[in-house]
Order: structure tokens, then sequence, then C-alpha cells
């Protein structure tokens, strides 16, 4: 249920679709206007190969212009996912796992997503993260072991849920 790669499917929810299309907007629209504001103010300055606020606006300008063509690439290979249409044997993308750490006996509870809905401090960890990958697949009552950059973490997988 991941995206295949780089020209891969993009698997979003309805709501993350809509936020998506509306910074979309808002960037076309009132993005690109500020920065047209900003240009021609810095312009207004005087010599242009010497002027560092024309050059910073400048760029900032190529950011704007690189995220909406990223969104716009992912829109353009979006696909709507809705957990009541997946199944709720396994850990696929948009299940709610609840873990329980098996060396500090914490617990802790994510929601599988894709990475552009990713979202640590909501609890939201992609499939494609080192804890993702390894949840995929797996059902409730099973350990895991998850290589990480820090090392390797230890889960039993108490429960899974929609």
């Amino acid at each position: 249920m991941q995206g295949d790669g780089v020209n891969g499917t993009v698997y979003l929810t309805r709501e993350k679709l809509s936020s998506m299309e509306q910074e979309l907007r808002d960037l076309k629209t009132n993005g690109r206007k500020t920065m047209a504001q900003k240009i021609a103010e810095a312009r207004g300055h005087g010599d242009l190969s010497e002027n560092a606020e024309y050059d910073a606006a400048k760029e900032e300008q190529q950011h704007l212009e690189l995220r909406i063509a990223k969104i716009e690439g992912a829109l353009s290979r979006a696909k709507i996912i809705e957990a009541k249409d997946l199944p709720n044997d396994k850990i696929y993308i948009l299940t709610k796992v609840k873990l329980k750490d098996l060396k500090t006996q914490e617990l802790c509870e994510y929601l599988l997503v894709s990475p552009e809905e990713s979202d640590f401090d909501m609890h939201k960890i992609s499939v494609t993260s080192p804890i993702g990958k390894a949840l995929l697949g797996r059902k409730k009552g099973e350990s895991v072991e998850i290589k990480v950059p820090v090392g390797t973490l230890k889960y039993e997988i108490l429960d899974i849920s929609r």
C-alpha cells in the first residue's frame, strides 16, 4: 500500500488531499503575489549585482516554486484511501497500532500514514519510516525488532484498529 518510487502513487486521505489543494491554491495566488511584491521592492533599491535583499527574494521565490511543483506532483499521483476500505487483520496504511516497548515497558500508539501525512507530534508515522516499514503486514500479538539509527527497538503489538 505504499507509493512505488519517485513516480509512484501517493496515498492520501480525503482530508489531506483537501488541505494540499488549499495550500497549492494559496501558494499560487497569495504566495506568488507576495513574492512579486518583495522582488519589485528589492529591485527598487538600486544595483542588482550587489543587492542582497534582491538575491534573498529570488531565492525565496525558487523555494516557493519548488514547493508548488512538489505539491502538484503529489496531487497528480494521488489516490484517495479510506480506512473502511482496508482489511483489519494486519497492519496496513491507516492502521492505528498500540505498541509496548519491550525494554522500557512503555506504551505508545501510532497511526500509519503516507509520507505526506506523517506528523510525529500527532503520532502519525509514515509507512516508509523504519518503524512503519517494520510494522506493515504484522498482526496483533507479534513482537518486532526494528533497527533505527540509535540502535534496535523491540515492540510487542498489543492492538490494531482502524
